[in-house]
């Protein structure tokens, strides 16, 4: 009998350990120490994509508040610019992703470059590039008319200089 209380001593006595370790582990408590007093830090999986996660979210927040704080108040939609940082700061996610969507105003999207043909900007700096309106054939048309009645008033002009300087010119009969 002291055989098998000594054995179910022993079971007894690991039991509690072993509950109290997955406890703690389940609590969030701290490792349990090694050897010399270090408590072991297990880097798992789990635990690295917690800090790309989170290093991922900062540099979005980060991102966030720089372009807001840079754009000029005629770039900014939707809300004012201090709106935008509150947004940003207290909601980091949500903010980020809705500044991002809907809150910058993005410039035109011009068309696809034909191959092997470098991507560079025709303006230099950071000016906005000029934007091409695409005229009307009304607006084509009265151009036209306007460019034939110059051309006709500038010929109705030469016309009527020809004819003073014809008058001007002594007449040969006395």
């Amino acid at each position: 009998m002291s055989r098998s209380s000594s054995v179910g001593a022993g079971v007894a006595e690991s039991q509690p350990t072993l509950a109290l370790s997955c406890c703690l582990r389940k609590a969030g408590a701290a490792a349990p120490p090694m050897g010399d007093g270090r408590p072991v830090v297990r880097f798992t999986k789990l635990t690295a994509m917690y800090a790309l996660f989170s290093a991922v979210l900062l540099v979005l927040l980060i991102a966030a508040l720089v372009d807001i704080i840079t754009r000029q108040e005629g770039q900014v939609k939707h809300l004012p610019k201090v709106l935008w940082v509150i947004l940003v700061i207290f909601l980091p996610v949500i903010g980020s992703v809705l500044w991002f969507a809907i809150g910058r105003e993005y410039p035109a999207r011009a068309d696809r470059p034909r191959v092997n043909v470098p991507r560079r900007p025709a303006y230099q700096g950071f000016a906005e590039p000029p934007v091409r309106r695409v005229r009307t054939t009304e607006e084509e048309l009265a151009d036209l008319d306007r460019e034939i009645d110059f051309h006709t008033e500038q010929a109705r002009i030469r016309r009527i200089e020809a004819e003073l300087a014809e008058r001007r010119r002594p007449t040969d009969e006395p």
